[in-house]
């Protein structure tokens, strides 16, 4: 019988721990690696393995997710590297292997609706703490990123330019969800300021195109074709209003067309265009060098730099595409894997527990998908755990067919 409490306990204490994961991805990553870790010693610690296993050998989106780590620890086992980079480089990845963890402990609807709403918690903080910075009061706070440019909230640029399109998104489905128009208000409000700070608190390309396509998804999904004119209707206003309003907003944007003119200078800036479809290309012809498995996990820095050592070209150890530099690494057996994994979550978004978890399925995957064509989102901290951890969240709800009938 104590047996029976102190692993009831320990499933208990590792829900919730990994619900309040929601609440520290955005804020903290010192938190995230000690709730993760607490979450995996919680989820050892509460025992019944065999019915863990069984759900994660029923659960497609899952058994993707351990296909694409395993092709990452086989490219271990060949290839090009420096010294150490293999598991490093496959440490940055584990978080994979916390989406079936993840499944086998959001299974009860309360916890998931915990887990989401923690995370719209510090969404709510992080817009309030880059309101303070906009207004200069948290002018040299250590807690905040040191870059100047950055110093606005408390992820960099792009990270929060991510986080809060998708809050954006999140709080549009809650306010469409809620049937009292106080609550639906006040979801409509927070959503439109999310949709400020991807235009205005921070710089982040990637965060404006994402939630454009988000924007034309949810009007969609209310609208279906009429959607999608009332979608770039309001997408053209609000980004005519702020390109005119915002100098910030208006020079990242023409930065777009006029930094080709880079391509000419000797010293281009790491965050321009051109440099960055260098990279592309210089990447791609590794992978045409390498195609079926590539050049082993980790091995992106000395392939890179053994490919432009005889060009007087800008180095790098990373791509800034996720698919790339997965190609790069695995070589097209990985890249499927990949992909395969975002077609599961599509493919099987429709047989979630509800209508707000299946739609916001298709927008974590639109998310992922379109960012990583830009940012190597998997290898980045809080991009990648927020993927693993939201995975996790909605896909443990998902039904079987017979469920649905």
């Amino acid at each position: 019988m104590q047996s029976f409490s102190l692993t009831g306990r320990a499933q208990q204490l590792g829900r919730h721990a990994a619900a309040f994961l929601g609440f520290s991805i955005p804020v903290s990553t010192a938190l995230d690696n000690i709730l993760l870790a607490l979450v995996a010693v919680l989820w050892l610690a509460g025992g019944d393995l065999r019915r863990k296993l069984a759900i994660v050998a029923a659960n497609p989106v899952a058994l993707a997710a351990l296909a694409v780590f395993c092709m990452l620890a086989l490219g271990l086992f060949y290839g090009i590297r420096y010294p150490g980079d293999g598991l490093r480089h496959l440490g940055k990845y584990v978080d994979l292997l916390f989406i079936p963890i993840f499944i086998t402990l959001f299974r009860d609807a309360r916890i998931r609706e915990i887990a989401l709403r923690w995370f719209c918690a510090a969404m709510v903080l992080s817009f309030i703490v880059a309101e303070m910075s906009m207004l200069g009061l948290l002018e040299g706070n250590p807690l905040l990123p040191r870059s100047t440019d950055l110093s606005r909230v408390l992820k960099v640029s792009i990270t929060h330019g991510l986080l809060s399109a998708l809050a954006a998104f999140v709080f549009a489905l809650f306010a469409l969800r809620e049937p009292q128009w106080p609550q639906r208000l006040l979801f409509a409000v927070l959503a439109l300021v999310a949709v400020k700070n991807v235009l205005l608190a921070v710089i982040s390309r990637t965060g404006y195109l994402v939630l454009a396509l988000l924007t034309f998804y949810f009007f969609f999904t209310l609208f279906r074709k009429r959607g999608l004119v009332i979608a770039a209707l309001l997408m053209g206003a609000i980004l005519a209003a702020v390109y005119g309003g915002s100098e910030d907003f208006r020079e990242r944007v023409d930065t777009v067309f006029i930094e080709s003119e880079e391509s000419q200078s000797r010293w281009p800036s790491r965050e321009s265009v051109t440099l960055r479809l260098e990279w592309y290309q210089q990447s791609l012809d590794i992978v045409l060098g390498h195609p079926l498995l590539g050049t082993g996990t980790g091995s992106f820095p000395r392939a890179y730099a053994e490919t432009i050592k005889d060009q007087k070209s800008v180095s790098t150890t990373n791509p800034h595409n996720e698919y790339l530099l997965i190609a790069v690494q695995t070589g097209l057996a990985g890249l499927v894997l990949l992909l395969h994994l975002f077609w599961q979550q599509l493919r099987l978004s429709a047989r979630l527990a509800t209508p707000v978890e299946t739609h916001l399925a298709r927008g974590l995957v639109l998310t992922m998908a379109i960012g990583s064509l830009f940012n190597s989102l998997l290898l980045d901290h809080t991009e990648g755990l927020l993927f693993a951890w939201l995975t996790g969240v909605l896909f443990a709800g998902l039904q079987s067919r017979d469920d649905q009938g």
